[in-house]
């Protein structure tokens, strides 16, 4: 069973929630077990800037998108062969170079993304 990785940005923590559940909601009772979804919560756009002494400088600046990773299994092929974001999904999917602040145990988000 092949695995992919899909980075996702939402309008909201609700609006992921929502399609998180939805997802699930009408997955069938084997698929719910094979997607793993971890919120990474606002994206952030400017970390927090700390001293020597550990005081907060300035604070971390936040973006008004809602940051998902999902490690997708079991995923149905396309008639060309590729592998596609479940429906709905791929309106949030976001492309990024290099790995991201998140992995799934390890595995090389490169190689394993939906194209």
């Amino acid at each position: 069973m092949e695995v992919r990785i899909g980075k996702y940005a939402f309008n909201s923590k609700e609006q992921a929630i929502e399609k998180i559940g939805d997802l699930l909601e009408d997955s069938t009772e084997d698929s719910r077990i094979h997607h793993c979804f971890v919120e990474l919560g606002y994206e952030v756009l400017e970390p927090a800037v700390y001293g020597e002494g550990g005081e907060e400088i300035s604070s971390v600046v936040r973006g008004d998108k809602y940051l998902v990773d999902v490690l997708w299994k079991g995923l149905d092929y396309e008639e060309d062969g590729s592998i596609d974001h479940p429906y709905g999904w791929k309106t949030y999917a976001v492309d990024i170079e290099g790995e991201g602040v998140h992995s799934f145990l390890g595995r090389n988000y490169q190689n394993s993304k939906i194209n």
